[in-house]
């Protein structure tokens, strides 16, 4: 990236952050105000389930990515691969797994 874009790129992903943390804080401050509790038992039992099995798929996509490193590396002299790429989508099957479970399972009851 040029220098001129980085600063640019900084203050659009901060911008985003922030408005991320107001929406959240707005919508936790209008549950609260609503006088219902913000789980119950069914929902604290579906985001276990969803964060159990998105652990189990993170950690099963994790040793796969390995295993075709390794493969790749010794059996056809591939280049390695930075640890950034790796990390961001190892990070993003864990989140967008945790949220389709979620979702999944709340709208399934069980």
């Amino acid at each position: 990236m040029t220098d001129l874009m980085w600063p640019i790129i900084s203050a659009g992903i901060a911008t985003m952050i922030a408005l991320i943390a107001v929406l959240l804080f707005w919508k936790i401050h209008k549950e609260r105000k609503s006088g219902f509790p913000m789980q119950d038992e069914r929902t604290s039992k579906i985001f276990g389930k969803a964060a159990t099995y998105s652990l189990y798929i993170g950690s099963y996509f994790i040793i796969a990515l390995l295993f075709a490193f390794i493969i790749g590396r010794e059996f056809y002299d591939l280049p390695d691969v930075d640890a950034g790429y790796p990390l961001v989508a190892s990070l993003l099957v864990y989140n967008v797994s945790f949220l389709v479970l979620r979702w999944y399972l709340g709208r399934k009851g069980e």
